[in-house]
């Protein structure tokens, strides 16, 4: 499985149920690699798309504790347990963690790729992403050239699963 998020300095990931940041290249890479895939995610985390509504050409599934809520075209789960059955529908490398902060923490051990964008700026948050810089498990695999958008620097970086 794997995960995907774009993080500022301090790896935090959002405000307010927000991105942090909204950068073009970065959205447009996310929809590349996630379109026909299954996205993971939060009930947080999809009420913060336009409209509340789930991401067009993906699989998506939400995992929520209540059962009351109902969404058109997701999958809706409410459970870990329930959702690795759900997950064993899918090849582990179509499957795509997007948040937020509590689904990232939850299905960390069970990835093997982390791609994130490394934004070059600290930003108030009150979201974060695990700091795969700290976890010994985890190695920074490749990094792109830097990227910028106005006055912002960024970086594409793979983080992987070391091998045991």
């Amino acid at each position: 499985m794997n995960l995907i998020a774009a993080v500022d300095r301090n790896w935090g990931i959002g405000l307010n149920n927000a991105l942090l940041v909204r950068i073009p290249d970065d959205m447009k890479r996310f929809r590349q690699i996630t379109t026909g895939k299954v996205v993971v995610m939060g009930r947080k985390t999809l009420e913060s798309f336009p409209g509340g509504q789930p991401l067009k050409n993906r699989t998506n599934i939400v995992l929520t504790t209540d059962r009351n809520y109902k969404v058109k075209d997701a999958v809706l789960v409410y459970s870990m347990e329930e959702l690795f059955q759900k997950l064993e529908e899918y090849a582990s490398e179509e499957i795509y963690v997007i948040g937020g902060e509590s689904i990232y923490r939850q299905l960390l051990d069970q990835c093997d790729t982390a791609l994130i964008t490394k934004i070059d700026y600290e930003y108030q948050a009150d979201a974060w992403f695990p700091n795969l810089d700290h976890i010994e498990a985890w190695e920074l695999a490749e990094e792109s050239e830097e990227q910028t958008y106005f006055d912002l620097e960024y970086y594409f970086q793979k983080y992987e699963r070391k091998r045991i």
